[in-house]
């Protein structure tokens, strides 16, 4: 099982670029970024309410951002750019996208800055991919998306930027994504693309999965019953499909319940940071890293 830590990149934490020296040589396989451009200052889900009660279109009264959330998700430096830095002053560490919300991102320029990426770093890209969730459909809606409408937007996307990534004219005619034949340059150094993670953890998550995903990235799991049973249907469907073995990483908040993950056939483990304590839970991460 690979060990990978996930910070929130936020400008009051320790330098990115530190994190990434001090991980890669603790021995740590990996680091994950998260993707926000921007929290609205007022919005009609709170942080903690999710998608779990509240409808699309449900009419609530606004709550205001700082009262309910971390201040990491409003503080965070731009993903890519970090990660770019971060790929500059290492050359063994796997560089993450934790999840990058595609639904937010213009996916022509974005198949060039993945590309790009991926080229830089020696092919060290790892992209988890993302169509956001119920507490931030203001911050969806100011990009130009409808939040109803984003998880058709995310598939059309990843199969435009696809095309991009594998043809020397690629074209791409959706509902949602259109443009006539292009060239673009440069293309990922890892063929065909980077490998991708599907983020999520709702009913409809691993049609995503096998749609356009190399594998699965939800975060924690109190049933593990549940949580295996999910991975033994992907799995099962995936063989079904004639795809290969999906590839199975968890975000987690503490390093416990190691055994059971690895049982139920996890690869990474990717163990978020807390801004402000991040040199031990690096040095912890590694220590249990050396176990497994």
């Amino acid at each position: 099982m690979k060990f990978g830590v996930f910070s929130m990149n936020s400008d009051e934490g320790l330098d990115p670029l530190e994190i990434a020296r001090e991980a890669e040589g603790l021995g740590i396989e990996s680091v994950f970024l998260p993707d926000h451009s921007h929290v609205p200052v007022a919005r009609r889900v709170t942080y903690a309410t999710g998608d779990e009660n509240v409808k699309l279109g449900q009419r609530e009264e606004f709550v205001q951002s700082t009262n309910d959330m971390p201040r990491d998700y409003y503080r965070n430096r731009d993903q890519l750019l970090t990660l770019a830095s971060m790929a500059a002053v290492t050359s063994t560490l796997r560089l993450g996208t934790g999840i990058c919300l595609v639904v937010q991102r213009d996916p022509i320029l974005l198949a060039k800055e993945i590309a790009t990426l991926d080229q830089l770093s020696q092919g060290r890209l790892l992209l988890g991919v993302g169509a956001g969730s119920g507490w931030n459909r203001e911050e969806i809606r100011n990009h130009g998306t409808d939040p109803r409408t984003r998880m058709r937007l995310i598939a059309e996307r990843m199969a435009a930027m696809q095309q991009i990534w594998t043809n020397d004219e690629a074209e791409y005619h959706g509902e949602f994504v259109r443009f006539d034949p292009i060239h673009s340059w440069p293309k990922p150094l890892q063929k065909p693309r980077p490998k991708v993670f599907v983020g999520g953890d709702g009913p409809t998550v691993l049609d995503r999965v096998l749609a356009f995903g190399d594998g699965w990235m939800p975060g924690h799991h109190d049933d593990m019953g549940y949580f295996g049973a999910r991975v033994s249907e992907l799995q099962e469907r995936a063989a079904a499909l004639g795809r290969g073995r999906m590839e199975i990483n968890v975000f987690l908040a503490h390093l416990d319940r190691l055994d059971d993950y690895e049982a139920a056939g996890v690869d990474r483990v990717v163990v978020m940071l807390p801004t402000g304590s991040e040199r031990k839970i690096l040095k912890e991460v590694a220590d249990t890293a050396k176990s497994f």
